[in-house]
């Protein structure tokens, strides 16, 4: 389950990355980090490297980029509206991100070293 919602905040990121770029540069180049760290995260688990460790790295992160939206945004609910309108591709990947540290905390607790 965290895999893929790693998975889906990853490439909505990635793809998310065309509109950015009509904004900022910065603000592209940082989606693009973004997605690609969700991503790498996400493929560093199928590895030999994987350690019990990275669960909370993918619950810091995931909450770090959650709180990352609203200085981008705006610090309450509108930062999840556009022109309007709730913005689904921010609700999808905020809720995937949020649902990510809930269970990268939970496989932490109960994995053993």
């Amino acid at each position: 389950m965290a895999v893929l919602l790693a998975f889906i905040t990853g490439i909505i990121h990635l793809v998310a990355t065309t509109r950015a770029i009509e904004m900022s540069v910065v603000l592209a180049v940082l989606f693009v980090l973004n997605g690609l760290g969700f991503l790498g995260g996400a493929a560093l688990y199928f590895t030999r490297f994987w350690r019990r460790s990275f669960f909370l790295a993918a619950a810091v992160y995931s909450l770090v980029t959650i709180l990352a939206l609203f200085p981008f945004q705006g610090w309450g609910v509108e930062a999840f509206y556009m022109n309007g309108a709730i913005n689904p591709i921010v609700t999808v990947t905020k809720v995937a991100e949020a649902f990510l540290v809930i269970a990268s905390v939970y496989l932490y607790s109960s994995t053993s070293n």
